[in-house]
């Protein structure tokens, strides 16, 4: 009797999907990919060398607590090249003049980095050179895949001054503002003097630890790494860049009203004093987290993807499926 062809025994069963150790194997096995790779690994291994100097500098501006997310940044570049990873493809002409042309470039902006002691152009110089290396090895389909990872190495070196003091002195103003207000809006006596926030005969200062700088640098880094890793539609994505700086602004404003709440209730006691200058910072970024979260949550009840509709099987009790029909908003 033959079988029907929707039967078990007439499916053709997929393979099963190679495990990790199969796929290295495959890859040391394919010259293709092999000798590109360690192209790759050589000529980054001679460019980290020849910016030694500059990435120990930056390393040592990691000790600050504004840029202490620093050391997270390499291993995550490293984390995402191997998310994204797709097999290397034979780059055209074009693109290894191109990837020689950026590499060129980026130690071109050294040079002029070291000539007039800019250590931000020196330091920043990297990104573009090793970019420019990885075009030049893999084409442009490399850089579709890799680029936004080297791309986000800028976020281990530091501000320049000129921008720190000037994005600085703006978010001490607009916290000790919005601070104040939410005081006022919660029936708290409280006016500012500058920076100072008074609160009866207490004064809470909003020092530069206190601006928020350091949140916003931190978050806005990982809404970039949450767009580039996390699958999402492209609103999704946008909505979660632009409401980077914004959520970090507001986390840094909730921290400085608690903190003055806390003034006005156990005056100047050394827990409200522990709580502005060191508790507070373990909750701003799960705090962050938590309205992002909540802000995607609200958009995928408001963006609804039709996508395709889901087919069921339709049959009758007691015997076999007879139909696949789409039912919508299954």
């Amino acid at each position: 009797m033959s079988k029907a062809p929707g039967s078990q025994s007439s499916r053709t069963s997929s393979p099963p999907p190679a495990s990790l150790q199969e796929q290295f194997q495959q890859f040391l096995r394919s010259p293709d990919q092999l000798y590109p790779a360690l192209a790759l690994l050589g000529l980054t291994a001679a460019l980290v060398w020849s910016y030694w100097n500059t990435l120990v500098e930056t390393a040592g501006s990691w000790d600050n607590p504004l840029y202490s997310h620093g050391y997270l940044v390499p291993l995550f570049m490293v984390v995402l090249l191997a998310l994204r990873y797709e097999p290397f493809s034979k780059p055209t002409m074009w693109a290894r003049w191109a990837g020689l042309g950026l590499l060129a470039a980026g130690l071109g902006m050294r040079m002029i980095g070291t000539r007039f002691a800019i250590v931000t152009v020196d330091m920043v110089s990297f990104v573009p050179s090793l970019a420019g290396l990885f075009l030049l090895v893999g084409g442009w389909k490399m850089m579709r895949w890799a680029g936004p990872a080297v791309a986000f190495l800028v976020f281990m070196f530091p501000l320049p001054d000129f921008v720190k003091r000037s994005v600085l002195a703006s978010l001490q103003q607009v916290a000790t503002v919005a601070s104040t207000f939410m005081l006022q809006t919660l029936g708290i006596a409280a006016h500012r003097e500058g920076n100072v926030i008074n609160i009866g005969e207490m004064e809470m200062g909003v020092v530069d630890a206190c601006s928020g700088l350091r949140m916003l640098s931190i978050f806005v880094a990982m809404a970039i790494a949450i767009v580039l890793v996390v699958k999402r539609p492209w609103w999704d994505q946008l909505v979660i860049l632009l409401s980077a700086v914004p959520i970090a602004l507001a986390v840094n404003m909730i921290r400085i009203t608690v903190t003055g709440v806390l003034f006005m209730v156990a005056g100047e006691s050394e827990f409200a004093k522990n709580f502005f200058h060191d508790w507070a910072g373990w909750f701003m970024m799960p705090l962050a987290l938590g309205m992002l979260y909540v802000e995607l949550f609200v958009l995928s009840k408001l963006v609804i993807d039709e996508g395709t509709p889901e087919l069921v099987r339709v049959g009758v009790p007691g015997g076999k499926p007879r139909s696949n029909i789409p039912v919508p908003g299954r």
